[in-house]
Order: C-alpha cells, then sequence, then structure tokens
C-alpha cells in the first residue's frame, strides 16, 4: 500500500508521495511512487501510482518507451494539452489490462492501480486527474482542489479542513506533509522516503525536487509539534458534562 496526495492551488500545485511496498508485514520494500516528465519551458508532467507495482511500472516503462521511441507514436510529449496526457495515459493502461489481467486473475490477483497526474502544457492552465484501474478519469476543479490514492482516510481530514484554490505552496507543502504523517503514524504500509515535488504556475518546469526521509529535521519537526499542538487543543476543549449536570436515573421504586 501507499499515500499519494497532490493539490492544485492558484499558484501552482504540490504533489507528495510515499516509498513503501508491502506483501506482508515481513515483506517491505521501497520503490519510488512519482514520476517525473518536463521539457524545461515546454511542459511538466508529474505521475503518481499506487496499487499492483508490476502494474505500474510497466505502465511507466511503456509510457517512456513511447516518448523516446521517436516514430509518430502518441507519446507524453506529443500530447497537445493536459486533458489528452491523462486520455494517453489511461488508454496506456488500458493496454496493461489487455496484456495482464487475464493472466493475473487465474492466479487470484486483482488488476489494481490508481494513478494522479497533474501538470502544465504551454499557455493552458495547470490540471490535475485522478485516473482510474479501468483508464477512464476524473479532474479537479476549485470545489475539490486535491486528489488521494492509496491509504487516503488518515490524512483527508485535515485537508478537507484546510486546502483552498488560494492556499500557497508552502501552506499547501505542509499540509501535505501533515497528512502524511498522519497516515504514516496509523498505518505501516505507508512509510519514507518521501518524495516532494512543487510546480509553480506557468514556469514550465519542476520549482522544487525533496527526498524526505527519516532524519529530515523539517519533517520530525513537523511531527513532532503537529503531535503536541493536537494534544494542547484536545486538553482545551471542554469535557462534556453528561454526568456532572444531569441528574442520574433513578431506579425503579
Amino acid at each position: 500500500m501507499t499515500y499519494c496526495v497532490s493539490m492544485l492551488l492558484d499558484a501552482g500545485m504540490v504533489f507528495l508521495s510515499d516509498s513503501r511496498t508491502n506483501a506482508g508485514v515481513d515483506h517491505i520494500n521501497t520503490f519510488r511512487k512519482m514520476s517525473i516528465f518536463q521539457r524545461p519551458g515546454e511542459r511538466v508532467m508529474v505521475l503518481m501510482s499506487s496499487g499492483n507495482l508490476a502494474i505500474t511500472q510497466q505502465l511507466v516503462s511503456m509510457l517512456r518507451e513511447a516518448m523516446a521511441a521517436q516514430d509518430g507514436r502518441e507519446n507524453l510529449w506529443s500530447v497537445p494539452n493536459m486533458f489528452e496526457a491523462a486520455r494517453h495515459v489511461g488508454d496506456t493502461l488500458r493496454e496493461v489490462h489487455r496484456r495482464d489481467a487475464e493472466a493475473l486473475q487465474s492466479f487470484g490477483i486483482d488488476f489494481t492501480a490508481a494513478l494522479i497526474l497533474g501538470g502544465q502544457i504551454g499557455k493552458e492552465a495547470p490540471r490535475l486527474f485522478h485516473i482510474y484501474a479501468a483508464g477512464n478519469f476524473i479532474e479537479a476543479t476549485p470545489d475539490t482542489p486535491y486528489f488521494q490514492i492509496g491509504e487516503s482516510k488518515y490524512g483527508k481530514p485535515i485537508i478537507d479542513r484546510v486546502v483552498k484554490s488560494q492556499t500557497s505552496l508552502d501552506e499547501a507543502a505542509k499540509l501535505a506533509l501533515i497528512s502524511m504523517d498522519s497516515t504514516i503514524r496509523s498505518n505501516l504500509s505507508v512509510g519514507v522516503p518521501l518524495d516532494l515535488a512543487i510546480l509553480k504556475t506557468d514556469e514550465l518546469q519542476i520549482s522544487s525536487h525533496v527526498s524526505i526521509d527519516a532524519k529530515n529535521e523539517y519533517f520530525a519537526m513537523i511531527r513532532n509539534r503537529w503531535s503536541e499542538a493536537l494534544g494542547h487543543a484536545f486538553d482545551e476543549l471542554p469535557n462534556p458534562d453528561w454526568l456532572g449536570s444531569e441528574a442520574a436515573p433513578k431506579g425503579d421504586a
């Protein structure tokens, strides 16, 4: 399992992914879930994946092969906009499904994959998509400016309460790390190192790409201070007075 989150903001985009995969508690490995494709000044795209690692690695390899082939096939360098990029990734995922789904099913393995694709091509505004295992996809909107894949439930509440289109990139990066910390604390199948990428609107290249491990001072500070802040907020909330102010119910006479 994994956890990836991305936010589409007025100022740009933030992407964060973990790198843990597991096939049981005694078989845990590290694999990067984030792939970056960019031609600075022309286009930049970030793809994050969760699900069956063999499926998602094959997908990324096929995307890169098409980009390198220069044989007239559609690829991420040739698509005219981000919608067509999402469609191309979905079509490639369907091709993986046609090749492998039946064989996987014969071994009792589900075809599982979920993707987040975001970026900017030319003068078009940045766009963000959630691509499903069937190859279909949805696009982020100002009402829902973020997507999560993988083990998303633990990190969702803080994002729901805070993020909006006007959120700054620094605030969004902090928010993503808090969301990731909540997930790591609650699920052993998510863990460091993390990949954090930031894309500023109209720069058409990655502005910052940071690998965050367990020794990263900022992430350690975030984890400690967020836990302390939650503890203080809990202590400051009044206790319920259900037992103190209401008379205990009388027994039968």
